[in-house]
């Protein structure tokens, strides 16, 4: 039940994670759901609360949590902490990644913009690598592996962040350290390359459904560096159609 449960929560609040999961195969789907929900509890937890230090305690609450889970408590009345669980007392290396990720999810609670583009870096690796190096891990990704998936991610991470920008600016966030479409198109163009350098690298085949959260990421990232403009104004999307092929292709061919 806390697996379903942790199903729903990705299918309401994180559409591309859902959709690549329901793509891959059915027996490592029971896997990947108590990240992804735990992801998305994460994620919305800056934004639970217009006071920050309401919202930071609440993000607090999940990094000891989550402590606690690796070192093997039972914290159970949570479908998301009982179903994650199990994932963290076989790799406690896990729970220190989302950790990680939470701590960097602290910067989404105040306005002032990140220091400079090493600060922004750091967070897309934290949040959108740690994930995906996550959920490779438990789908049996080694640490040779590690470099090329979070390059991939990177990219993925990216093309995700664009299309939050709007919102983001909307609750008084500064987005990026230079907004400027001329610097926006070169980071795009830094995403696609990265991706590209994953993909020529050979991540095993099992842990590829990880990386499938991205698998139109680069395309995405193209319609961005020509069209940079889009990231402000909050069109920067593909087709349905294009989104549903890059999936399916990847469900068919294995490939990422």
């Amino acid at each position: 039940m806390s697996l379903m449960a942790c199903a729903q929560l990705v299918e309401a609040g994180d559409p591309d994670r859902f959709a690549a999961t329901m793509a891959a195969p059915v027996a490592v789907r029971d896997r990947l759901w108590p990240l992804y929900a735990v992801n998305l509890e994460i994620a919305r937890a800056p934004w639970a609360a217009s006071e920050p230090m309401v919202a930071e305690m609440r993000l607090q609450w999940w990094i000891d949590t989550i402590g606690e889970l690796a070192e093997g408590a039972d914290r159970r009345g949570h479908p998301v902490t009982e179903a994650l669980a199990p994932l963290l007392a076989t790799d406690p290396g896990i729970g220190i990644l989302l950790q990680s990720l939470a701590e960097a999810r602290r910067w989404d609670f105040w306005r002032e913009p990140f220091e400079d583009r090493a600060a922004f870096d750091t967070y897309l690796d934290a949040t959108a690598g740690n994930l995906m190096w996550a959920a490779a891990r438990v789908l049996g990704a080694t640490p040779a592996s590690e470099t090329a998936i979070r390059d991939f991610a990177w990219g993925a991470g990216l093309a995700a962040y664009f299309r939050a920008a709007p919102e983001l600016e909307a609750r008084g966030r500064i987005p990026f350290v230079d907004g400027r479409p001329t610097t926006l198109a070169t980071l795009a163009s830094e995403g696609r390359v990265r991706i590209a350098r994953a993909r020529k690298t050979g991540i095993p085949r099992a842990a590829r459904p990880a990386l499938w959260p991205g698998a139109y990421a680069a395309r995405l990232l193209a319609l961005a560096e020509r069209e940079p403009q889009r990231i402000a104004a909050g069109t920067l999307a593909l087709s349905v159609f294009s989104r549903n092929w890059a999936l399916l292709a990847c469900a068919l061919t294995g490939r990422y």
